[in-house]
């Protein structure tokens, strides 16, 4: 397959990916509301979530570049940089490991927005802009609940 040639967008993977956004709504509205006792493992999970998906945001690079026929280094470095940075943030406290997990999922998208066309996966920007946004905003809410 030619690099540039644009796949369309999945039907399920862009259900999956919507459906992905529950546990970060979950998360930032049960930050703000449960019980002090209930609190830790709420945010636990929230980061630990987190840090999941950033580091299948990085991983993505990898698959695209498998596709290459001359792949370059960059994506292969690029896709592990997501996943340092997740695990670095969920050994911070929360409050800050959140704040960073929400960066590192606006610069995915900018990474992404970027690379993306070159990879023939342009079709999957405009899903990874409101989940990107989506779930950021998630995670900065519920760092500042902690």
């Amino acid at each position: 397959m030619n690099e540039r040639t644009v796949v369309p967008a999945n039907p399920i993977g862009l259900r999956l990916g919507y459906a992905g956004l529950f546990p970060f709504l979950l998360g930032a509205v049960l930050a703000w509301l449960v019980r002090d006792d209930a609190h830790f493992y709420t945010i636990l999970g929230l980061t630990n979530y987190a840090a999941v998906v950033v580091s299948f945001l990085g991983a993505i690079h990898w698959g695209l570049a498998f596709r290459q026929a001359v792949p370059s280094p960059s994506p292969y470095v690029w896709g592990v940089v997501p996943s340092l940075m997740a695990w670095v943030a969920s050994m911070m406290p929360p409050n800050a490991g959140l704040v960073v997990h929400g960066v590192m999922l606006i610069v995915c998208y900018v990474v992404d927005r970027r690379l993306y066309p070159a990879l023939g996966a342009s079709a999957w920007l405009t899903m990874r802009f409101r989940l990107s946004a989506m779930a950021a905003l998630c995670c900065f809410l519920a760092a500042q609940a902690t």
